[in-house]
């Protein structure tokens, strides 16, 4: 179960088809949900449609609308500042910058092989072509972040459709992984286990002093967190971001 609006959906079956993964919607599992709901569809009205059906109830009116870890009066600031943005039409993408986005990449692109095939491989065209590819790669990474995020076209199709060809194509990586991951990251940034941003060695935590604190917290005392945050790492299985928490409803359909 989940919540979106005050509305409780069952999505226990659903999540198997969820277009986004199952694991984005299951991150919310025994959560409020909204403000994921809200920045992950464009056409909220479409998606609403589906949504009926998994009608299980509303929130008691006791229980918060916000996730247990998020302080109310920060969430509604947030809120309020996104709808100004959306307002305002900051979100509108300028077709012609993306336009001059994908052109000089691939002239960039195409610029890396020429100078390397006209005038060959010794050391001076060979950097030449070297440091064009490197541009035009770092640059075509985040031309397909924008197509990822369905940020250039109002249809999400045409945003996958050229980011199969950036990525894919011109990057050789494939898509459906990059959104795989960053659409978790997205739903639950920097929450351990549920970003996968964060997937790292535990013994990477122990290097770092911030992180491996906040990871250790509750099993040593402060003077130790660096040293055992590697033994500590696999015991702390639970989290204010990993915590599924219950929700109690006022009235069943």
């Amino acid at each position: 179960w989940l919540v979106v609006d005050r509305k409780v959906y069952d999505v226990s079956r659903f999540c198997r088809q969820h277009p986004g993964g199952s694991r984005v919607i299951a991150h919310y599992a025994g959560q409020d949900a909204t403000d994921a709901f809200a920045a992950f569809h464009n056409d909220k009205s479409l998606v609403k449609k589906y949504l009926r059906s998994l009608l299980i109830g509303e929130l008691a009116p006791d229980q918060p609308s916000f996730e247990s870890n998020k302080k109310k009066s920060l969430l509604e600031d947030f809120r309020e500042l996104r709808s100004t943005v959306e307002q305002m039409g900051l979100l509108k993408p300028n077709y012609f910058f993306f336009f001059l986005i994908l052109l000089h990449l691939l002239v960039l692109d195409a610029a890396s092989w020429l100078v390397v095939w006209y005038f060959g491989i010794s050391l001076v065209p060979f950097l030449a072509g070297m440091a064009f590819f490197t541009v035009a790669q770092i640059q075509m990474g985040w031309f397909q972040h924008d197509l990822g995020h369905c940020s250039v076209f109002r249809k999400p199709r045409w945003n996958r459709l050229l980011q199969i060809v950036v990525i894919n194509v011109l990057k050789g990586l494939p898509a459906s992984w990059w959104n795989h991951l960053h659409n978790q990251h997205h739903a639950k940034p920097n929450c351990f286990r549920k970003d996968p941003d964060l997937n790292m060695h535990p013994l990477l935590f122990s290097l770092g002093k911030t992180l491996s604190m906040e990871v250790s917290m509750g099993f040593l005392p402060l003077p130790h967190y660096n040293i055992f945050s590697f033994f500590s790492l696999e015991r702390r299985s639970r989290s204010s971001c990993l915590t599924t928490t219950s929700i109690s409803i006022s009235s069943v359909s």
